[in-house]
């Protein structure tokens, strides 16, 4: 098929492709996507994330520094305590949708597409998550 159909998106400049590959590559690290998952349900600290993904706290916060350098996590301090939340909306989308696609390798159909299934919160995510 010829590309000439008037649909082709334009190349990404190459500043924006550069910040978009720097994305990806916090993306392939499993305790990076298990805290923006997390953090796609809630605003959380260092230490609550830690227990969530099952790492030590100064591991996790080398990880977050990581994403935020990278604009995928924000800050927000109360009194001694820094609580971390997705940097923006696209951020959860991104995260969600990455998710909901490795559903798709499985062999039942996805969770996210059974009639009336819901993304569950991370107050169910978590239950069974560091079993096994």
């Amino acid at each position: 098929m010829h590309a000439d159909n008037g649909k082709v998106r334009s190349p990404i400049p190459d500043h924006e492709l550069n910040s978009t590959v720097d994305v990806f590559r916090m993306l392939a690290d499993a305790t990076r996507v298990q805290v923006l998952w997390a953090l796609a349900d809630a605003e959380l600290s260092v230490n609550e994330l830690a227990d969530y993904v099952g790492k030590p706290a100064a591991s996790v916060s080398q990880h977050l520094a990581k994403l935020r350098l990278a604009h995928l996590v924000r800050t927000r301090r109360a009194g001694t305590t820094v609580y971390y939340s997705l940097e923006n909306d696209h951020v959860r989308q991104l995260i969600t949708d990455a998710v909901h696609n490795a559903e798709h390798a499985g062999p039942d159909a996805p969770a996210h597409h059974r009639r009336g299934a819901e993304v569950p919160s991370i107050s169910h995510r978590n239950e069974g998550e560091n079993a096994g």
